[in-house]
């Protein structure tokens, strides 16, 4: 169906692909793996047809079509999410609309959605937008760039089959170690500028690459050894004449020799253990009766539960349903109403993606790390780096100029080494590749502390949590066992469970142009009156927001005196900060 065909791509002399060769068979579902800059992305871009190759060819079948979703994309905005969708459909529209219908209603959207502007949503929805067109023309080969980013799990597993069953050949970059393995049955590897085909899923592959990196090592460590003995032989025999025909041998040797590359670099085996941190009460977290409403939007009410120390627990659910809300009122970002206590001698530590934000921009890589390690884990810094892809000069950069997929992974690492027993991290995993993830995961496997984890992750949260809760509708319910556990329980794995969950009733099968001709005057009255609503309190909101920004300016300048710098000035700019976060936050709900 598709060639490449000995194809070489540089960018400004740097050769990031060289003479690659292989093919893509109709039905096929490839994974495309690498470490994060081995050329995965930009070989997608050249099947796509948006780059063009330094050298070599890739030969398409005649009438080949090609669907395409990058990590990063130009959205529409003047149309409605139906609208939007509507634009790939085919002659036979009511066939297309049953299945435009479960295809949002898969990727997560509900049915009150259908009729908003693309504008309402945010980045991570409008890739499902983009996502769902994608797959709605079913094209012959589907290239997919970290099409799990922005799914929970649900929508995940939905992908996940309707990929499985598509009659479309699939190529795809992705992370996401659970979804590639049940999806994807070819793997192949970009590294050094070359490829290695394997025709297994992912954890095969992840055997067959053990045992071939580890002949490859051989084979370096050998023709190092022979390079060494020959240009050892060169320089004593150099200037004697009696020996000039083997000196002249030996340098044509090395001359015509084929060096050989290997990515020595392999932190797979790195133990890396979070540092010893004082033992907490037996309750770390209590929650009784909590409730979060942002103004007439309630978020969640009713949530009880408690964490016991030593617990690692998932919290899981749809975009949207209060994950974050909670995690922020335990870290006192957020008001709330209820109960909700911390135990008795707790640390924590907490990962976001805001984290970021709060790195020395002037220090670099290496000495923000350093800054906070202490005892033996000094001496493998450098190790550490390098298992988070912050290896050779990387380490040497300065935080200022990395970009926020970087930052966030320092600011990971930099979290794991300092002392806490309560951890709680949100979405940790999504800057890191596989090695990285593994890494983190045995780390967290073996902290002794307790962990609450909101992830999408699947494979991640495997054998690492031991309890779930799921939050949806305004609840948040507690599942006793691991993450499969809880997906079997829930009987969410097949398309057919969301078809029977989600289109009960056979008028949804009817079209959905028809849908909003049936709202009455009054029901469109009412709605374009809370529109107006949610506007006048985004107004309010950003003006809410301006006038605490000019306060917090107001406080700086007085701090920036000596004389100034009290305790009670402190505390007052802290309070600013807080109330400017939550105002933010309250923004982002409005506008969402």
């Amino acid at each position: 169906m598709l060639t490449v065909d000995h194809l070489s791509m540089e960018f400004s002399s740097r050769p990031v692909l060289d003479d690659i060769t292989f093919l893509i068979n109709r039905k096929e579902r490839i994974a495309l793996v690498g470490k994060n800059g081995a050329g995965k992305t930009t070989l997608l871009r050249l099947i796509a047809g948006e780059y063009q190759p330094t050298a070599g060819r890739i030969a398409r079948e005649a009438d080949m079509t090609i669907g395409y979703l990058p990590q990063v994309m130009l959205f529409q905005d003047n149309r409605t999410l139906r609208e939007e969708v509507m634009t790939v459909a085919h002659e036979d529209e009511a066939r297309f609309v049953a299945e435009m219908d479960r295809t949002i209603i898969g990727l997560g959207f509900e049915r009150k959605d259908f009729d908003r502007p693309c504008s309402e949503f945010s980045g991570g929805w409008r890739m499902r937008i983009e996502l769902a067109k994608i797959l709605l023309k079913h094209p012959d080969l589907l290239l997919l760039d970290e099409p799990t980013n922005h799914l929970d799990i649900e929508s995940i597993q939905w992908l996940e089959d309707f990929l499985k069953n598509s009659s479309s050949a699939v190529l795809m970059v992705s992370h996401d170690r659970a979804f590639i393995d049940n999806v994807c049955n070819r793997t192949i590897e970009i590294t050094l500028g070359r490829i290695y085909d394997y025709n297994v899923n992912y954890s095969k592959f992840v055997e067959l690459r053990k045992e071939r990196h580890e002949q490859q090592v051989r084979a370096y460590q050998n023709q190092q050894k022979m390079i060494a003995d020959t240009e050892e032989f060169i320089e004593r025999f150099r200037y004697k004449a009696t020996k000039a025909v083997q000196v002249q041998s030996r340098i044509k040797q090395l001359e015509k020799l084929e060096r050989l590359e290997v990515d020595l670099e392999d932190t797979s085996r790195l133990n890396l253990r979070f540092p010893p941190a004082p033992r907490s009460g037996d309750y770390p977290l209590i929650v009784e009766d909590l409730r979060k409403d942002f103004g007439t939007h309630n978020v969640f009410h009713d949530v009880t539960f408690t964490i016991k120390r030593g617990e690692k627990v998932a919290f899981v659910g749809k975009n949207g349903e209060g994950k974050t809300t909670l995690v922020k009122c335990i870290m006192g970002q957020l008001d709330y109403l209820g109960t909700l206590k911390i135990g008795h001698n707790v640390k924590i530590g907490y990962f976001a993606q805001n984290q970021a934000a709060l790195l020395d921009e002037n220090l670099t890589v290496f000495e923000t790390i350093d800054y906070v390690a202490v005892g033996d884990i000094r001496t493998k810094i450098r190790d550490i780096l390098g298992a988070f892809m912050f290896g050779g000069e990387a380490s040497d950069k300065k935080v200022k100029v990395l970009s926020g997929g970087e930052r966030s992974r320092l600011a990971m690492i930099r979290l794991l080494l300092e002392p806490c027993n309560l951890l709680i991290l949100d979405e940790p995993t999504n800057h890191l590749d596989m090695q990285s993830k593994d890494v983190l995961k045995a780390a967290l496997k073996d902290f002794n502390g307790t962990l609450i984890c909101v992830s999408h992750d699947r494979d991640f949260l495997n054998g690492l949590v031991t309890k779930v809760y799921e939050f949806g509708g305004g609840h948040v319910k507690e599942h006793l066992g691991g993450i499969y556990n809880f997906l079997r329980a829930k009987k969410i794995s097949t398309l057919q469970e969301l078809e029977k969950k989600d289109l009960k009733d056979p008028k949804d099968l009817k079209d959905l142009k028809d849908s909003s001709s049936k709202l009455d005057y009054a029901a469109q009255k009412a709605a374009a009156a809370e529109k107006r609503k949610k506007e006048r309190q985004i107004a309010e909101t950003e003006a809410e927001i301006a006038q605490l920004e000019a306060q917090q300016a107001q406080i700086e300048q007085l701090l920036a005196l000596p004389e100034n710098q009290t305790q009670e000035l402190f505390q007052k700019y802290e309070t600013v900060k807080h109330q400017i976060e939550q105002k933010l936050y309250e923004w982002e709900i409005l506008s969402e």
